[in-house]
């Protein structure tokens, strides 16, 4: 199930996020409206649910929360788009991988997992 964080989450939807992976979480970010899409198996699904709330694709960026060592993958199959100027699964502008970095920081970051 995908969780739409608008606002800080509670520990509770970040346990319920990580129920799906156990060790990561699969996010989607809109960089615009500063809210992310997470817990589901793929990207894609978390993108899915951003478009069906309102957000544009373009303003869409996929990246995984490690909770664990509190840090950030920025490689998702959604991140290919050589429309804007990005040819690989890797956030390759600095710019916006640092505003993904903060959305997730503030949403979701912090929380250390409880041990299963």
């Amino acid at each position: 199930m995908v969780l739409i964080i608008r606002e800080r989450a509670t520990r509770e939807q970040v346990e319920q996020m990580l129920q799906t992976l156990q060790v990561y979480i699969k996010v989607a970010v809109d960089i615009e409206k500063g809210i992310l899409a997470g817990g589901e198996e793929q990207h894609a699904y978390c993108e899915a649910a951003l478009l069906e709330d309102g957000s544009r694709q373009r303003d869409i960026w996929g990246a995984d929360w490690i909770p664990f060592n509190q840090t950030i993958a920025f490689e998702s199959i959604i991140n290919i788009r050589p429309s804007q100027n990005n040819r690989s699964m890797l956030i390759q502008d600095p710019v916006i991988r640092e505003r993904v970095q903060t959305i997730i920081q503030e949403l979701i970051g912090g929380y250390e997992p409880e041990f299963r």
